[in-house]
């Protein structure tokens, strides 16, 4: 992707986040990151905010920033999320209020401010975050799954949505990747899942930064509505 172009990436402070902040900014991209917390670490061209993805008015202010100092928004990458594992009987409806918020909602805002801004100049890239729980039917797993599933679903209308305006809306599947997100699960069920790939091991920032930078490269752009599951699952 050339030098220069504006890159908004969420949950950036740690984690697949972090590494997409310091490949992009290492490319030359003016990037711009957000977290609930504050962001550790300097990079070239980076710019920090601090909100819940969840939230719509902070989001509009944060994307009314954007428009006044960048002028434009050229890629968005919605990496955060939650997870939880826990049978349904045992999932208590604010994990499950907490779970679809940031997963779903949080994606659904940051797609539509972004493209509200992208349309301006009649192009754009978004990349959505799934998981390989959905096609897996990951047992414990039902309200994380169900929340990436509202994601598929959305990647998938979003693209025909906003293709008269230039951009393109796809998503990716990760196989657990060792970051917080999957830090208080069972090693044994971890374990199982990786016997299920056709790959057996788990994924890599790296894995999920090829994939990222293949749809949003300006050649890409006959290739929306897509999901790309990782690991060979």
């Amino acid at each position: 992707m050339a030098e220069n172009k504006v890159v908004l990436i969420t949950g950036t402070r740690k984690g697949i986040g972090y590494a997409l902040v310091e490949h992009y900014a290492g490319r030359g991209c003016h990037v711009v990151g957000c977290s609930r917390s504050p962001f550790e670490g300097e990079f070239p061209n980076y710019r920090h905010y601090c909100l819940d993805v969840g939230d719509e008015p902070a989001v509009k202010r944060m994307f009314s920033e954007i428009r006044k100092h960048d002028g434009r928004l050229d890629v968005l990458i919605n990496n955060a999320g939650v997870a939880s594992m826990n049978h349904s009987l045992l999932t208590p409806i604010a994990a499950v209020n907490k779970i679809m918020e940031t997963n779903f909602t949080g994606t659904f805002l940051f797609c539509r401010e972004a493209a509200r801004l992208m349309q301006l100049h009649r192009y754009g890239r978004i990349v959505n975050f799934a998981t390989v729980a959905v096609p897996l039917k990951l047992e414990g797993e039902a309200v994380y799954a169900a929340s990436k599933a509202a994601v598929i679903s959305l990647t998938q209308i979003l693209a025909r949505e906003f293709a008269d305006f230039g951009i393109t809306v796809n998503a990716i599947g990760p196989t657990p990747i060792k970051t917080d997100l999957i830090r208080g699960l069972p090693p044994e069920k971890l374990d199982a899942l990786i016997e299920r790939q056709a790959i057996k091991r788990y994924g890599e920032s790296r894995d999920v930064i090829q994939v990222i930078d293949f749809f949003v490269q300006p050649a890409s752009d006959f290739v929306t509505g897509q999901v790309i599951f990782l690991g060979g699952v």
